[in-house]
């Protein structure tokens, strides 16, 4: 059991909780710590097993082993998340605040040459330049 504990070990500290749930079962509780508040807690949700003793001898180990991966997994994907989040954002933030440093006369024909002729009618396109040549 704490062979298969160990990779989550590394990362945070875990509470074993065990109890006799009645006269032949026993309760298990593997309960891993947020390392900060602001983490996402589903990588401090808790895992229990109830059985008898032979029971949880013979297969606590492969659960709890399963647990770890998928732990350790959850963890790595949120961080990449994180960071393409946070590079997704800087990208957006860097476009407009290239956009906001164009001229007036950059942003129209930027503006111009987002729409397309097929997707106006002629009258539409007059209007689109008429608008522009207003501001």
């Amino acid at each position: 059991m704490f062979i298969e504990l160990m990779p989550l070990l590394g990362e945070r500290a875990v509470m074993i909780t065990v109890s006799r749930v009645n006269q032949h079962s026993i309760r298990v509780n593997i309960i891993p710590s947020r390392k900060k508040e602001d983490e996402n807690p589903a990588l401090a949700t808790p895992l229990s097993f109830s059985g008898t003793p032979e029971e949880l001898d013979r297969e606590l180990g492969t659960s709890l082993a399963s647990y770890v991966e998928e732990n350790l997994r959850l963890q790595t994907t949120l961080v990449e998340a994180k960071a393409e989040m946070e590079a997704a954002a800087k990208a957006a933030h860097d476009r407009a605040k290239a956009k906001a440093g164009q001229t007036p006369k950059k942003q129209e024909d930027a503006a111009q040459k987002n729409t397309t002729p097929e997707s106006t009618t002629p009258g539409e396109q007059n209007m689109t330049l008429f608008a522009a040549q207003q501001k």
